[in-house]
């Protein structure tokens, strides 16, 4: 997809999805609406009172579903209880896919250039490309769906072709802090390729899909977007992108695999750290494989040491996934700080790894509301997010706003001004400043600022 012309923050393209479902199933502790994706706190979703499967946040969601939701629900309601506990978000995706083209063919659903059945045709299901394990699987959802539907003639080998779609062409529907809410095919925005250096980002308000541009986009220029994490390295990158898509990036980017800056920076993503405390080099294997050299000041790790460190934080880390998903936050903090020593030992200080437990460290502190302790880690952050991610991206900016939500909250006002509005520098161009979450950041930073001015006037 190519644009005439495109400034940062400017909405290129946007699209309903063609179906969605929230994340909701029957072990979800918080329900999600059907039709916005929202909750409500302190107040319970109305659920359907026939099928006790779809939720809703009120009536004017309730009724913008309905016609999809009367004839899902005549199927839902039937299911007998053990092809109810199969009926997982993809199961759903697919039963409303079929359903909605129904509709439309039946003229009830109107057909639009952007929103009719023949875009999802148009995809692209690799199906000559996946395992044989993967071929399997999607065999025996389809069966499980054509089980549901019960549909004379219906095609399930096209069933599992979808699925197989789905597989690369849907998309994680996101909140504006980026907590993954339900899942969509939006078949338009399907065919903007990837890139691990992208022009635009993709975001979502409530269900609806917008990609915007992050940097000036010159006219005729492609428009491209992440399908993945880029704070990885090329190699690992390279890895999820053709498992899960099928396909080898070729970015500018990519393309310096294997070149020293490429390998230098891999090593500080995922290698080790000099033992020297006094050095900040990296570490590269050596020739004969017995250990590590610092490729700054030579000294050698012996792999053995590795080795040992490596497997006390798997155990470690295999201990903390228990009290983590029993929300045991304080157990959980006990053994993520223990592995974190680890960590900063064996990894290089901007290593994913290390990042990944502080960030797990940091929601288990904000989960008890241990402010002072949460803003440390939240800090300790910040100098990964600014190396590994480009000046306009949401996650640096969402780590701004925490940042600035603590500092604020334990009086510190004028600092919480320097993150807020870092925060919202970044963010008004890739969330744009309609949404209820940027509004309300908007006016946390001009309250923060007329605090700070007050306190600054009362000093004189």
């Amino acid at each position: 997809m190519r644009v005439w012309f495109g400034v940062a923050g400017e909405v290129i393209i946007s699209q309903e999805p063609y179906v969605c479902v929230p994340n909701n199933s029957s072990v979800s502790p918080q329900k999600r609406c059907d039709g916005c994706f929202t909750t409500i706190n302190n107040n319970v979703l109305s659920r359907c009172s026939r099928c006790q499967l779809a939720f809703y946040c009120g009536t004017a969601c309730q009724r913008s579903e309905w016609k999809l939701h009367r004839l899902e629900c005549e199927v839902l309601s039937s299911l007998h209880k053990y092809k109810r506990k199969s009926l997982t978000p993809s199961i759903r995706l697919m039963l409303r896919l079929y359903l909605r083209r129904k509709l439309q063919n039946d003229k009830i659903i109107p057909s639009t250039a952007m929103d009719n059945y023949n875009l999802v045709e148009a995809l692209v299901a690799h199906m000559s490309d996946i395992t044989e394990e993967q071929l399997v699987l999607y065999a025996q959802m389809a069966n499980l769906v054509n089980s549901i539907l019960e549909w004379p003639g219906i095609n399930i080998k096209e069933i599992a072709e979808n699925f197989s779609k789905f597989a690369c062409n849907a998309h994680t529907i996101c909140d504006s802090e980026l907590r993954p809410v339900g899942t969509g095919l939006y078949p338009v925005i399907s065919i903007i390729n990837h890139s691990c250096l992208p022009n635009s980002v993709l975001v979502f308000e409530g269900s609806s899909a917008l990609v915007r541009a992050v940097q000036h986009i010159p006219s005729g220029t492609e428009v491209l977007i992440s399908y993945i994490e880029t704070a990885e390295s090329t190699m690992t990158r390279q890895k999820a992108l053709k498992e899960q898509y099928l396909f080898t990036c070729t970015c500018p980017r990519c393309s310096k695999v294997g070149q020293y800056d490429d390998i230098q920076e891999s090593a500080i993503l995922e290698g080790y750290k000099c033992k020297s405390e006094k050095c900040g080099g990296f570490l590269l294997r050596t020739t004969d494989g017995k250990g590590f050299q610092c490729q700054g000041c030579g000294l050698i790790r012996d792999k053995e040491e590795i080795k040992r460190i490596t497997t006390e934080i798997k155990l470690l880390s295999e201990d903390a996934s228990k009290p983590s998903a029993t929300c045991n936050y304080q157990e959980a903090i006990s053994i993520y700080k223990r592995i974190e020593k680890l960590q900063t030992e064996l990894f290089h200080p901007l290593s994913i790894n290390l990042m990944h437990t502080r960030e797990k460290i940091l929601k288990s502190l904000m989960e008890l509301e241990h402010w002072t302790e949460a803003l440390a880690y939240c800090k300790l952050t910040i100098p990964f997010y600014q190396r590994v991610y480009p000046a306009v991206h949401p996650l640096p900016g969402l780590q701004y706003y925490t940042c600035g939500k603590l500092e604020w909250y334990l009086g510190d006002t004028e600092e919480a001004v320097k993150s807020l509005t870092k925060a919202v520098d970044i963010l008004r161009i890739t969330h744009g400043t309609n949404t209820p979450f940027m509004k309300d950041l908007l006016m946390k930073l001009e309250e923060a600022r007329t605090e700070a001015s007050y306190k600054f006037s009362s000093k004189e």
